[in-house]
């Protein structure tokens, strides 16, 4: 390998460390048996010898620079490794799984960063000749040597990453860091070049890629063959390269020549209907932006859905779907979706593809543009009451999310942590949301015209030629948008419209703006606002009262962006920057109330002035014999009816226009919230009241008639609707005589019955909004429990009455939907004595359906997956009656791989379920496994992990050793380090979130701490890579394990530090040298002054303010040859009969000390000097994870760096005062002892009238005490100094403690072993700080 050449002096130092690629262009011709063979060129700018690139899965035959052959490397990171042998003895537990996991995952992750094809680009005779060329001369010389091509031959054998193939179809994905396995590049978001694609294939299939095609070639072989030529004149990152070849049916758009929409050929005519719309959403998206589509042409790709793993796979100008998302003319349901679906993936085509993120910590910003562009596709042409609805559903999900750091946008340790896994899964799909909500909030405050002119100057700045780099980071979007607002400015004084200006822009005079973006981005929680008013009727004001929360814990006052938050802050709430308005509707009209500050103050009480007056509406009392309007008999009108009467309010709204992400709690009476549902023509306001009336402890008829009527108005929303019937639903009981379950099946009735005959008519769906309304009510209907639990008759009568007579012959539109709604509300039906023969005949009718399903296979097995999942529901409710076996087998032929993928994923979750229910997780898991490894699908394996992870967070909490067995555990991490999972990035990250949960942990990387994980992962190979390209590629760092968690205070673990010497990584069997250096373990233990404090924290007091100071390690120690020597491991971390308090605490931790006897040759010191205030130990719970010996095993020097040792907790109390052989005493130490306890005297100075110093004070007397009877319980027990030193092995055990050391992973009993050790106890004083020395000294070895 070529050396590295140093940088000349005069050079100037590049901002970016690492090499550019100017340009990349490879050529793939495939075969028939679709083995790829080809190769990549990359023009290099940089001005080292080593290039570094990603390549996986792939064969490299040759590397040539400029033409000519050079020596190359390629270190292959995926490799077999037999990872159940050497799990199976650490694995315990599900804690001990949980840390492997999380060892495997994050080993795994930081090792597919590091580059491993390296490539010399150095050629010794031209820099030879560069330098005997004079000055002028060789600055052209050596700019023209700056620029290298490289060409790389490769092939790729296995599509199993990266790009797949079925059949005669091949495709690619955009999964993390996997674009390297189909071709060598640098496989990095920081990495941006235009692209020259070549792609050679068989003359009847069609080759779409990226960018504008060029030209196509038919080869004059036989068979002929057909080249397509590609150019992307834009750079982008390798991820966004794609490719898709098949026997494509092109469908141009027909008002859009840009467009190209391709399908295989039986999906064509669903594939004409479908994207009928997609012309309005790309002008949209041009008009709003005011340019035109960056890519200049847009292609859409549908495939089969178990080809691809996700719904969805972006590339620029190129997007590849699943025909899953298409329909027909006869299919409603899916209409809404499909369109949502290609308009975002369209918008990501502007803002993630386009312009993308210049740092990790900015991709929420370009995730949360792509979904503001979608909403605005959805309020134009799906209308404003969807967008609204939409948007108040996902502001719910996130507020109940949003409490941990994992949904922190812009945080760089969680960016960091996350290694870019925060897009999978639900916090995945939480962030965007936020990141969405966030932006629509900063549209409401600074205007849409304002926030419009920001994004078309993102987009105008971007395309203009001045533009290197087209990346987009939150600092400059704040900075767009001051630029826009000074713009503006200008023009607006211009017009002499300062007024105008003054309101558009007077939330940017304010310090909104500053701490925007700091409070919602960099920090996680949302507000909660609980809120009740009283009308003052003399002042003729509103009193509002308003207490704030936040959805995380106090600890999320700190700032993820590494702010200094102040005293104040830290107390409690910081709140929010801006005012949020109430909005108070009267007699005589609405009205506005910016008055509520989102900071200050937790605690808020407000005044609101009424503009209606009651002087001439004065409350008169009813006569004799007459009631109110809407009062059963014998029922009075309550406080909550007549408080519209004794005021002029109607009803009140905090935040109406969405303002704020946050949860809000409104207390106002039962009358207001009819008044709002009934009046309010805003879905949100009409959504708010349908959930607070149905959350009522007591129903009136007032309210029923309320949801009644708002379920009948055929105006009102059709998703509003769905929610009342619900609501009506959930308020049937006998109390009320199941008045609900009356006005459901009336208002059915009213709608899809003959009056004549009392029975269904005919389907007719021509009426979208009743069709999806009537849709539910069955579902509803069935959900109705009397006053056994149990559904009543009535309801199960009337769904079966509904299934029987189903009738679509004369209807338009397809009922697959319409049915499979049904079979799932009988899904939800709970069966009782009166009902349960009724059984029979949904058994029947269910069956047919699935019998029709197989004859004539419905949209997407639609029906038959109803039928699946509804005798799971049965067979699950009824176990004591049916036998599981049954519905097993009854099940298990769904599951063959002639069916639909669909159909095989529902029927492998249903099994999943029953085994979870009979057998419980460990069975579940086990079943789990053998699934995953059948199932050929990349998509189903991602849906069956999904659905695992749903499993073991219904089991909840921490699962016992009895619970779930080490068979399953060892077979999860398994499958973690499995081909499976590293051909499939997101269902890797569900199996690490399946060990998490297990372990009762959060699913998320975030917060997991690096350096207590265990080394478990391949290292040897890990190191030699790393070792490698630390070596050959300066450029290129390899991530580092964080260094700025290792001295928290709750950790206390003595960290060692690394050997200034040792640059690079070694095996720690590879040893040269001759001469070793003396082992030195130094650790400095700093006590705190309080010794009262471990007492109130072992009393279940915590006083996290009155933190005292901790211990603070330092280890320098080098590495050890043989057994003899001291050895740290990393792989278990255990705080061994430690207790952690703030105010006094000692963890010492030392891995295996074995003494050298006096022939040895290595010579060793270690020393250990600890100071501990506590008055007892008390013993934590055994972990079972983690083995409660110290261990001395074999790791290599990059293990050793970065490992942690082992606690050792010394107790004052149980400990007896311990010296070496000659036991000195020094005048040194008592006066350091007296000037110790000067200093204690002088902390607690001032204290004396301070209650909480006095109650501490008497606790420490009565812990001298206390110590005095231990004493003299020691005294007896005392063992002579004289055995100890007869002994040269015996273990260390303090009274009370009985602590072991020991090797538990060595076959034989390694004992950890201190001589020489003297103990003595004085019963008759109490030392306020006992002393644990261990001193061990050897002569050095000199070697000849």
């Amino acid at each position: 390998m070529a050396k590295l050449r140093r940088p000349k002096p005069e050079d100037p130092k590049p901002a970016h460390s690492g090499a550019v690629v100017r340009h990349q262009s490879f050529a793939s011709p495939l075969t028939r048996t679709f083995v790829v063979y080809g190769y990549t060129e990359l023009e290099r700018g940089t001005d080292i010898g080593i290039v570094g690139l990603h390549a996986e899965n792939l064969g490299i035959e040759s590397v040539l620079v400029d033409g000519e052959s050079t020596d190359f490397e390629y270190y292959p990171h995926n490799l077999g490794v037999d990872s159940e042998k050497r799990w199976a003895s650490a694995v315990s537990s599900p804690s001990s799984a949980a840390d492997v996991a999380a060892a495997a995952y994050v080993t795994a992750l930081e090792t597919e960063m590091v580059p491993n094809l390296l490539i010399n680009c150095c050629n010794r005779m031209q820099v030879e000749q560069i330098n005997t060329e004079s000055n002028g001369a060789q600055t052209a010389a050596y700019a023209k040597q700056n620029v290298k091509s490289v060409r790389v031959n490769y092939w790729v054998e296995k599509m199993e990453s990266g790009i797949h193939f079925k059949d005669n179809i091949v495709h690619t994905d955009n999964q993390i860091r996997r674009a390297r396995c189909w071709f060598p590049c640098i496989d990095d978001n920081n990495q941006r070049c235009c692209f020259d694609l070549e792609f050679t294939v068989a003359h009847n299939l069609v080759a779409v890629s990226n960018g504008s095609l060029l030209y196509q070639v038919l080869s004059k072989d036989d068979p002929p063959r057909k080249t397509y030529v590609y150019r992307l004149d834009v750079p982008v990152t390798a991820q966004w390269i794609s490719l898709a070849v098949g026997p494509f049916e092109i469908l141009p758009d027909q008002q859009n020549g840009l467009i190209s929409h391709m399908c295989l050929p039986p999906n064509l005519p669903k594939l004409r209907h479908t994207v009928e719309f997609f012309h309005n959403a790309f002008s949209e998206y041009e008009h709003y932006l005011d340019a035109k589509f960056p890519f200049g042409t847009y292609k859409q790709v549908f495939l089969a859905p178990e080809m691809a793993i996700s719904s969805s796979t972006f590339g620029a100008s190129l997007c590849i779907l699943t025909s899953q998302v298409l329909f027909d003319e006869k299919v409603i349901d899916q209409t809404i979706d499909t369109c949502i679906k290609l308009a975002f993936a369209l918008s990501r085509q502007w803002f993630g593809v386009y312009i993308t993120p210049e740092a990790p910590n900015d991709e929420w910003l370009l995730d949360g543009l792509a979904g503001f562009l979608t909403d605005l596709f959805i309020k134009k042409f799906l209308g404003n009451n969807e967008a609204r609805y939409r948007r108040y559903k996902a502001n719910c999900a996130v507020c109940r999310a949003d409490d941990s750091g994992a949904t922190a946008l812009s945080s760089s340790s969680s960016c960091k942590d996350l290694y870019g896994t925060h897009s999978i899964g639900l916090l995945g799909k939480i962030r965007s949301w936020k990141s969405v909500a966030i932006l629509q909030m900063l549209e409401k405050q600074m205007g849409p015209d304002f926030f419009k002119k920001i994004l078309q100057a993102i987009i105008s700045r971007a395309q203009s030629t001045n533009c290197a780099v087209r990346s987009l980071s939150t600092k400059s979007f704040l900075l767009i948008a001051f630029l826009v607002v000074i713009t503006s400015t200008m023009e607006l004084l211009l017009f002499d419209l300062f007024r105008h200006f003054a309101n558009k822009i007077g939330n940017l005079e304010r310090p909104f703006l500053k701490e925007f973006f700091p409070r919602w981005v960099g920090f996680y929680g949302c507000p909660v606002l609980r809120m009740g008013f009283s009308y003052n009727k003399r002042k003729n004001i509103i009193e509002l009262a308003v207490l704030r929360e936040c959805t995380a814990t106090i600890d999320s006052s700190v700032s993820v962006l590494n702010a200094k938050p102040d005293s104040e802050n830290r107390d409690g709430d910081i709140g929010w920057p801006g005012v949020m308005t109430v909005r108070v509707y009267e007699l005589d009209g609405m009205s506005d109330h910016p008055d509520l500050p989102m900071a200050g103050d937790a605690w808020q009480l407000l005044e609101i002035a009424c503009h209606s007056k009651l002087a001439a509406r004065r409350y008169q009392k009813p006569k004799k014999g007459s009631k109110p309007d809407g009062l059963m008999n014998g029922d009075l009108p309550t406080a909550d009816m007549r408080s519209s009467v004794d005021s002029p309010l109607l009803w009140i709204r905090a935040d109406p226009e969405m303002e704020y992400l946050t949860e809000i709690h409104f207390n106002q009476p039962v009358q207001m919230w009819i008044n709002q549902l009934e009046k309010d023509e805003d879905v949100v306001a009409q959504a708010q009241a349908i959930t607070s009336l149905e959350s009522l402890p007591e129903l009136s008829f007032p309210v029923l008639k309320a949801l009644n009527n708002f379920l009948t108005d055929t105006k009102a929303f059709w998703r509003v609707r769905i929610e009342a019937a619900f609501a009506l639903a959930s308020t049937s009981s006998e109390e009320t005589d199941m008045a609900g379950l009356q006005h459901l099946v009336k208002f059915y009735k009213s709608r899809r019955f003959d009056t004549d005959i009392g029975l269904p008519k005919p389907n007719d769906f021509s009426d979208f909004p009743e069709y999806f309304v009537l849709e539910a009510i069955p579902h509803a209907i069935a959900t109705i429990r009397a006053a056994d639990e149990k559904s009543p008759r009535e309801a199960v009568e009337f769904i079966l009455q509904l299934l029987k007579y189903n009738d679509n012959n004369e209807n338009t539109y397809s009922d697959v939907f319409w049915l499979a709604a049904l079979v799932q509300s009988v899904g939800e039906l709970e069966f009782g004595q009166q009902s349960i023969h009724f059984l029979s005949s949904f058994l029947k009718r269910i069956d047919r359906l699935l019998q029709f399903d197989r004859l004539m296979p419905s949209y997407n097995g639609v029906l038959t997956i109803s039928c699946i999942r509804t005798l799971a529901q049965i067979a699950l409710k009824l176990s004591g009656f049916i036998h599981l076996d049954h519905v097993f087998e009854l099940i298990k032929p769904f599951r063959d791989f002639k069916t639909i993928w669909q159909v095989r994923i529902e029927a492998s979750r249903a099994l999943l379920d029953l085994e979870f229910h009979c057998n419980g997780i460990n069975a579940a898991l086990l079943l789990f496994i053998k699934y995953i490894e059948e199932e050929p699908s990349l998509r189903g394996q991602v849906k069956l992990g999904v659905h695992a992870l749903r499993l073991c967070q219904i089991q909840g909490g921490s699962v016992s050793r009895e619970d779930i067995k080490a068979e399953a555990l060892v077979g999860l991490l398994k499958l973690l380090e499995s081909r499976i999972a590293f051909n499939n990035v997101f269902f890797r990250h569900y199996i690490f979130c399946i060990l998490q949960v297990l372990a009762g942990r959060s699913p998320t990387l975030y917060g997991v701490p690096k350096d207590k994980l265990p080394c478990m992962g391949n290292v040897e190979v890990c190191n030699e890579q790393r070792n490698n390209s630390a070596a050959l590629v300066t450029e290129i760092k390899p991530p580092q394990p964080p260094m700025d968690n290792l001295n928290h205070s709750h950790d206390n673990l003595a960290i060692p530090e690394a050997p200034k010497e040792v640059d690079t990584v070694s095996n720690s069997h590879e040893k040269t040298s001759h001469e070793r250096k003396t082992a030195v373990v130094k650790i400095r233990v700093k006590q705190s002054g309080t010794t009262s404090k471990a007492e109130e924290r072992s009393e279940g007091r915590h006083h996290d303010a009155d933190r005292g100071a901790t211990s603070s390690v330092s280890v320098d120690a080098p590495q050890r040859n043989s057994a003899e020597a001291v050895s740290i491991s990393n792989q278990n971390v255990e705080e061994v009969n430690s207790f952690h308090d703030h105010g006094s605490r000692i963890t010492a931790s030392i891995g295996s000390a074995k003494i050298a006897s006096e022939d040895d040759n290595f010579g060793k010191e270690l020393q250990c000097t600890a100071d501990s205030g506590k008055a007892s130990v008390h013993h934590q719970p055994d972990d079972p994870s983690l083995p409660s010996t110290i261990q001395d095993n074999y790791i290599d020097a990059e293990a050793k760096k970065y490992a942690s040792l082992q606690t050792l907790s010394v107790s004052r109390d149980d400990a007896p005062s311990s010296r070496g052989k000659d036991g000195r005493k020094s005048s040194k130490k008592k006066k350091k002892k007296e000037k110790e306890k000067k200093r204690k005297g002088e902390e607690h100075k001032g204290e004396r009238d301070d209650p909480e110093y006095l109650e501490k004070k008497r606790l420490k007397k009565e812990k001298k005490q206390k110590e005095k009877e231990m004493a003299k319980l020691l005294s007896e027990a005392k063992a002579p100094s004289t055995e100890l030193r007869s002994k040269k092995e015996e273990n260390i055990e303090l009274p009370g403690n009985k602590q072991e050391v020991d090797n538990a992973n060595s076959s034989g009993p390694n004992k950890a072993v201190i001589p020489k050790l003297e103990t003595r106890t004085e019963p008759t004083q109490a030392t306020p700080a006992p002393k644990f020395r261990i001193k061990i000294k050897n002569k050095t070895l000199n070697k000849s």
